[in-house]
């Protein structure tokens, strides 16, 4: 007798354990929103002198490196009308928080000076504007290149977190934000 009434116990335990995992399971899902496309808005050059070369340059990286990525279904530009139905949208905003122009004279010479550095707070947005990530993401060249390697080298890091966009749970007006320099 006392087997049949561990043996129910046990039964019970494990399907409220299941029944508990499911419930998790679609709370979290309802909370995440479904992301497969994303709009890469122009760049902002905010109070920052950004010459118009970099701040293009940055532009059509991102949109080559987003597509690269292969994460998104869809890579929209900035205005694209298709990005206004697609329900499934991130907004990519973009603001120059610093930019130091340097010198490829003075890296082939000198090899310690010339570094070009552009710093960028990038905003992921879901199409309500609710912010799913934020983060200052830097772009370098140091050694060998031309100036505007710095915005293909920003641009690389920026699809490079691209999981984490699609995984993002929205933030909250309360909670603090990541404000990391890749």
């Amino acid at each position: 007798m006392k087997t049949g009434k561990s043996a129910s116990v046990l039964i019970v335990a494990i399907a409220c354990v299941g029944l508990a995992q499911r419930l998790h399971a679609q709370s979290s899902a309802a909370a995440k929103p479904h992301v497969s496309a994303i709009e890469v808005r122009m760049i902002q050059s905010g109070e920052v002198g950004l010459p118009a070369e970099f701040q293009v340059a940055l532009y059509e990286d991102l949109i080559q490196e987003f597509q690269k990525e292969g994460a998104f279904r869809h890579v929209y530009r900035d205005g694209d009308r298709a990005a206004a139905n697609d329900s499934e949208v991130v907004n990519l905003d973009t603001t120059v928080k610093n930019f130091k122009a340097g010198s490829e004279l003075e890296r082939d010479v000198t090899t310690v000076g010339g570094a070009t550095s552009i710093t960028v707070h990038c905003q992921f947005k879901a199409s309500d504007g609710t912010v799913l990530l934020e983060r200052d993401i830097q772009g370098k060249v140091r050694l060998i290149g031309d100036n505007l390697k710095a915005t293909d080298n920003l641009a690389k890091k920026a699809a490079k977190i691209t999981p984490e966009i699609i995984t993002a749970n929205p933030v909250s007006a309360d909670a603090p934000v990541s404000q990391s320099v890749l």
